[in-house]
């Protein structure tokens, strides 16, 4: 989280006082076990305008079971132990926009890989015991999306990327770029998500595409399954049984499609209206979770079928949220621009 600036975007206050903070809390209770704090190198994107859409916490942190890693854009890459001491920094670029930066780090064997976008224009791969840059990739132009390990039918790997203009696919070990396609043709928010080999990538608010990885070269007319003009803007996409799901950015239309064909099977306004919904939708228990900025989470039924199944709102609470939920076993975690909470279900 972040404190010091940017509470308001009336009145955002001074960017010299802006502080990043790093906290582990007690599950079972929520009391503070350790807190990190950190000094952000400035400048840092502005908080207002396009800027003050969300703050300087977007990148959801993640961990090998023995190391925590955090990625806080220009500042750079951090690993910690899991009690909070500091194991390593190191900085992947100096570059800042006025949308700020999003995407989160992604573990595969022994790197941690960081989209760059903002801060270099790259993908880095650091070594995840020393914070040793491995591999440099350029080409992520106007990308705010985390990168995908997906498994291809060959029992490979490989790291796919969508970017301003095309969906790239990586060697994860090398950095090498091994194919691209045709994707969206605007900047680039929504990651990508993938089933049996198949990447599935929306955005622009107009554009959903699916294209078979395992390709070489340029593989837009021998790998693209299907292209339709429906996307979200910033939400990402789930894949459950055959099917993507995800919530428009605006008016809170869902939307269900085949992902053999990309055929629309349904399109459903959400009641009562949510107004924004930028987090990404959680599947858990046949059930998918959509948070709205300010109006609740709304709960609908993960099959080709529109049910709305609940509707819940803090009555106390009109913070605005952006975060996805995280499950915890069976709770959830849900993080606004104020509170964190942990939801379980009444016994």
């Amino acid at each position: 989280c972040y404190s010091g600036y940017a509470q308001d975007a009336n009145a955002p206050g001074d960017m010299n006082q802006l502080m990043r903070h790093l906290l582990a809390l007690d599950l079972e209770s929520g009391k503070p076990l350790w807190h990190h704090e950190l000094r952000p190198r400035l400048p840092e994107h502005a908080y207002e305008g396009e800027g003050a859409y969300h703050g300087y916490s977007s990148s959801t942190p993640v961990s090998d079971g023995e190391r925590l890693y955090v990625f806080f854009g220009k500042s750079g890459a951090y690993c910690y132990d899991l009690d909070g001491s500091l194991l390593w920094h190191t900085l992947v670029g100096d570059g800042i926009h006025g949308w700020g930066s999003a995407a989160s780090p992604v573990l595969y064997k022994d790197l941690l890989i960081v989209n760059a976008s903002v801060e270099c224009g790259c993908l880095i791969a650091l070594n995840k015991l020393t914070g040793a840059e491995v591999w440099r990739a350029a080409g992520a132009a106007a990308a705010w999306d985390t990168p995908l390990v997906v498994d291809v039918p060959e029992g490979r790997q490989e790291l796919v990327l969508s970017v301003e203009g095309r969906l790239l696919g990586f060697n994860p070990d090398t950095g090498e770029q091994l194919w691209s396609a045709e994707g969206v043709h605007r900047y680039v928010c929504p990651s990508v998500v993938a089933a049996e080999g198949v990447v599935y990538a929306i955005g622009g608010g107009h554009t959903s595409l699916a294209v078979r990885a395992g390709g070489r070269g340029d593989v837009t007319a021998t790998h693209t399954l299907w292209r339709e003009n429906k996307g979200s803007n910033v939400s990402s996409p789930v894949y459950h049984q055959g099917y993507l799901y995800w919530a428009s950015d605006s008016g809170g239309v869902i939307v269900c499609q085949e992902a053999a064909t990309g055929r629309t099977v349904f399109q459903q306004r959400l009641e009562p209206e949510p107004g924004l919904i930028y987090a990404s939708p959680l599947l858990a228990e046949g059930r998918l979770y959509f948070v709205s900025q300010r109006r609740g989470t709304y709960v609908v039924a993960a099959k080709p079928e529109f049910e709305l199944l609940a509707h819940n709102v803090f009555a106390d609470d009109e913070s605005r949220t952006n975060a996805s939920l995280a499950p915890a076993g069976n709770r959830l975690l849900l993080r606004n621009d104020r509170y964190l909470y942990c939801l379980k279900a009444a016994p």
